[in-house]
């Protein structure tokens, strides 16, 4: 490894092992998951968690970011027959803002040739479901959804409203396959990035999380943005969009997909933008097809496309408080007002169809006029751009893409709800991918606070998938430790909307947790936290000696008024004198009235003899 390349974040989180569980349908497959062992003393097997860190935290894999990710789809692609290799295009200086020089990022020294679909073949996980073809990667998300809760049939327990969802108690790879099939789930799989763990997005599976990272034009670097990647799914990241600006957009985006284990999404108009000079007005639609076709060619899973923004919607937003936030929307919104014409994005709609049904790239719908502040959520104009998102959503179904839908923003809590119905309503069901919301306007640099209450609400719902917001949000670039805040505060969201949901798996973390916690267990609290290192640091602030992590009290309340060591002690004296006698004694000693036949006394009072 050489200065130029960047030394990422490995090895595996406390008292955590990596394991695979195979498959059966095509038994070549390997899901990860990691295992966290709790203490002997515990007699509890250990708890199985969804890990999409990849190889990063596997330390029988030696990882090398110049050589990238071993290439775990390549031969599944192949197998299918209907993809071919192409010679592609070749990388421009516009494609890196022609930068040069030393201020050009590197190449990633090694270059795989592309694969295209065959002439008239469709190559999408969408045309083998419609078709009855339980892929690899179907098979794959199924074993990694269920978490190993075969082993837990029976045991399990449903609680929790769903509205609507169909939450099954085993997913199964038909059932995987019936989602896809229906457009209410996708597997983000573009070809060109078979190095990618498949995963899958829809309300009826795990709600996932996004991490948003990128360069920009006065900040960052490749080094940089590879180890936020890294970290970002190294605390739970289930995809990564890079939202680069500025200059190096197309080296350092390859580095990135080369080592990502994880789907990635971009918004090609924002390196459409740097290939004319930062000049909106200068776009057209072959520069941003060009884009398309190199960023597919690459790898990108996800395209975002803000093709939801017509002209006649424009006006509707001057009367807002904070007009268009979108950038990808503002572009789009400034080049349709000089030209005086409908988006090529909306216009070329079917042929960005083509490009992404012969690549398998997803699109992630974007919304362009979504509500930047409470006081504009839910107005007329997002509503608008909703209905033709669903209106393209059938363009692309009809071309066998893939489709999820990109919504707000800034919603107060009681306007949350309407988004989801209108949503699921107008889109076909399509899954519904979320900026938070934002549920007020008054917290800068606490905004993954803020968002995180709206995104555990809107995920209940039925959201698919959470885009973090980290403390900077408005404020700044985000840092790798905002990255870790970001992504933490977006997992607890998407849990809490599991158990709200009623997710058949959720609660067994839950419940380990308590367990350990009654027990004072706490290096088994701390490793099955979901940021192990913040709540050991915490604990250590005050009990640092190891002899305190065994200790039956904290520094909260201390040994004497520690509420679950009382609750030892009394439960220990209730076995002595039986549970049913001492609860049937405190039951009769808490009423201040009992019912007069209970007593033994007369129903009437007897009149006293005279004195």
């Amino acid at each position: 490894m050489n200065a130029l390349t960047p030394a990422v974040s490995t090895g595996p989180l406390p008292a955590s092992r990596k394991i695979h569980k195979p498959g059966a349908i095509h038994p070549q497959i390997r899901v990860p998951m990691r295992e966290i062992s709790v203490h002997p003393t515990a007699g509890e097997p250990p708890v199985t968690v969804y890990d999409p860190s990849g190889p990063y935290t596997d330390p029988a894999v030696e990882t090398s970011i110049e050589k990238g990710l071993a290439r775990l789809r390549h031969e599944w692609i192949l197998a299918r027959g209907d993809v071919e290799g192409c010679d592609g295009r070749h990388v421009r200086p516009e494609d890196n803002g022609f930068a040069t020089g030393e201020r050009l990022t590197p190449e990633f020294p090694i270059r795989n040739r592309p694969l295209e679909a065959k002439q008239g073949k469709a190559v999408t996980q969408l045309a083998y479901a419609r078709a009855g073809i339980i892929t690899p990667e179907m098979e794959f998300v199924a074993i990694r959804e269920n978490l190993g809760r075969e082993i837990l049939r029976g045991k399990l327990e449903r609680d929790g409203e769903a509205f609507g969802a169909t939450l099954p108690d085993f997913v199964t790879p038909e059932f995987v396959r019936d989602e896809v099939a229906r457009g209410r789930a996708i597997i983000p799989a573009n070809i060109n990035h078979p190095e990618s763990e498949p995963m899958i997005i829809g309300r009826n599976f795990l709600v996932k999380i996004n991490a948003n990272i990128g360069n920009s034009a006065v900040t960052s670097s490749m080094a940089e943005e590879v180890e936020k990647m890294v970290w970002a799914i190294r605390w739970g990241a289930d995809t990564v969009m890079d939202l680069s600006t500025g200059r190096n957009i197309h080296n350092i985006r390859e580095w990135i997909v080369r080592n990502a284990p994880v789907p990635i999404g971009t918004v090609p108009l924002y390196q459409a933008l740097e290939k004319v000079g930062g000049i909106a007005e200068d776009l057209t639609w072959e520069v941003y097809r060009d884009t398309l076709i190199e960023q597919a060619e690459q790898g990108v899973d996800y395209f975002t496309i803000h093709a939801g923004v017509r002209l006649h919607y424009i006006p509707l937003t001057v009367d807002r408080v904070t007009g268009i936030v979108s950038r990808g929307g503002s572009i789009m919104a400034k080049w349709c007002l000089h030209h005086h014409r409908e988006s090529f994005l909306y216009e070329h709609f079917a042929e960005i169809c083509d490009i992404a049904r012969a690549h398998d790239v997803s699109f992630s719908l974007g919304d362009g006029l979504r509500p930047g502040s409470i006081a504009d959520a839910n107005d007329a104009v997002q509503f608008a751009e909703l209905e033709t998102l669903g209106e393209l959503t059938q363009i692309a179904w009809a071309k066998d893409c893939q489709v999820m839908i990109e919504g707000p923003g800034h919603v107060p809590m009681h306007k949350i709800k309407e988004n989801m119905e209108k949503q699921l309503a107008v889109c076909g069901e399509a899954p519904f991918y979320t900026l938070g919301p934002l549920t007020t306007d008054i917290a800068p640099g606490y905004d993954h606070i803020t968002s995180g209450i709206g995104a555990a609400m809107i995920g209940w719902f039925g959201t698919a998938m959470l885009c973090y917001v980290t403390p900077k949000e408005h404020l700044g670039l985000p840092d790798r430790n905002d990255v870790k805040i970001g992504v933490i505060t977006y997992k607890i969201a998407a849990h809490a909307a599991d158990l709200a949901k009623g997710h058949p798996a959720a609660k067994v973390r839950d419940d380990a947790l308590s367990r350990a916690r009654f027990e004072f267990r706490w290096e088994d609290q701390f490793n099955l936290s979901l940021d192990p290192e913040t709540a050991r640091s915490f604990h250590d602030q005050t009990l640092p000696k190891e002899a305190h992590k065994v200790a039956h009290f904290c520094s909260m309340c201390g040994p004497k008024f520690c509420s679950m060591r009382i609750s030892h002690d009394i439960r220990a004296e209730a076995q002595k004198e039986g549970m049913a006698a001492m609860a049937a004694k405190y039951r009769e000693g808490g009423d201040l009235y009992l019912p007069a036949d209970e007593t033994g006394a007369p129903l009437i009072p007897q009149p006293r003899e005279p004195s």
